[in-house]
This record gives C-alpha cells, sequence and structure tokens, in this order.
C-alpha cells in the first residue's frame, strides 16, 4: 500500500510538472502570437500608405480615361452589358438613360479601408434633374456597412417605383421590370455592386 501511494504521488508531481510547463509554453506561444500581429498591424500600415501614395498616383490617369471615354458613344452602356455579371443589372430603359452617363468614377475613402464611393456622372437627360448620383460605403467598426445614396430627382412621368414602367394594355397591370436605378435606394449590400467598384 506504501508503494502504491508513493507511485500516486509521484504521478500527481509529474502531472503538476507537466501542467506548468504546459502553461508556460502556452504564455510563450501567446507572446509570440502578439509579436506576429503587431508585426501585421505594422505591415498592414505600410501596405495602406503604399496603397493611398498609388491612389494619388492613379487618379490623373483615370481622368485622362475618362476623357478618352467620354468621345466613345455608349461607352458605358457597352461596358456594363459586356460584363458577366454588370450585364444582367441593366434593363431596356436602363439601357436607354444609359446613353447619357458620361463617366463613372470610384473613389476610396482617404485611409483605404474605411469604405468608398461609386458616382455616375450624367450628361442633362429627359429622365431625371440629377447629374451626379453617387452610393456611398461607409465599413463601421462593428463590421456592418453603411450605405447611403443619391435620391434621384425623376422628371415628370419618370420616377415610378423601379425607375422605368410599361404601357398598361388592356386591364392588364403594366410590368415593371427592376432597374438598375433602384440601386440608389437600396441599403443592402449587394455582391454585384462590389464588381463594380472591383472592375471599373
Amino acid at each position: 500500500m506504501v508503494a502504491d501511494k508513493t507511485k500516486k504521488l509521484k504521478v500527481e508531481e509529474i502531472k503538476e510538472e507537466l501542467d506548468g510547463e504546459l502553461v508556460l509554453s502556452i504564455e510563450k506561444l501567446q507572446e509570440i502570437q502578439d509579436e506576429l500581429e503587431k508585426i501585421n498591424e505594422e505591415a498592414s500600415d505600410k501596405v495602406l500608405e503604399i496603397e493611398q501614395k498609388y491612389n494619388e498616383v492613379r487618379k490623373p490617369v483615370y481622368d485622362r480615361r475618362n476623357e478618352i471615354v467620354k468621345s466613345i458613344p455608349d461607352f458605358w452602356t457597352k461596358a456594363f452589358l459586356s460584363h458577366p455579371a454588370l450585364g444582367e443589372l441593366l434593363n431596356k430603359e436602363d439601357q436607354q438613360i444609359f446613353k447619357y452617363l458620361s463617366s463613372l468614377e470610384v473613389e476610396d475613402f482617404k485611409d483605404v479601408k474605411s469604405g468608398y464611393s461609386v458616382s455616375f456622372n450624367f450628361n442633362p437627360n429627359p429622365y431625371f434633374e440629377d447629374t451626379k448620383l453617387t452610393k456611398t460605403f461607409t465599413f463601421l467598426d462593428e463590421g456592418t456597412t453603411k450605405i447611403t445614396a443619391t435620391p434621384i430627382k425623376w422628371k415628370e412621368g419618370k420616377g415610378l417605383p423601379n425607375g422605368v414602367s410599361h404601357e398598361k394594355k388592356g386591364n392588364k397591370r403594366a410590368p415593371v421590370d427592376i432597374s438598375f436605378f433602384s440601386w440608389f435606394s437600396d441599403t443592402e449590400q449587394r455582391d454585384e455592386m462590389d464588381d463594380i467598384h472591383d472592375e471599373v
């Protein structure tokens, strides 16, 4: 019996020693993880500085590109319709409105990581008063996105629920297509709009 008791004490001592070593190892791992997180944070700051610098460098190039695009008839309509995801966003009436689109700009916030805005610049047109429609995506700390947009000032007879309508035939209700322009009243994040940010 005494041998069993001594054996049990030794096992407990070894267990305590192992537990102590395990705790020490875990503490050392946490120190290394903290060091890695600090390095990653520094790297993120450097990447952000570079991104900000090159956003400034790209701006005049985008401006020159926009000037050339303005000289190409229906450029933005064709560009959207040719894109696999964006092409599905324009109905027939939207395509007519897009003929007045003169430029499209995506602008990241100064700190790059807190959001961006997408602006559609239009020539005067028979559809709405606005010459610029903007939708802004602000990434909040809690992981949500605040979305704001220009409310469209539709001209008389043009501002129907989705911005478009079809003529009513007989007693049947006129069908209403989902319009690209309904996006400006939508405050939900949609993946296809990420395509605009990424592609433009």
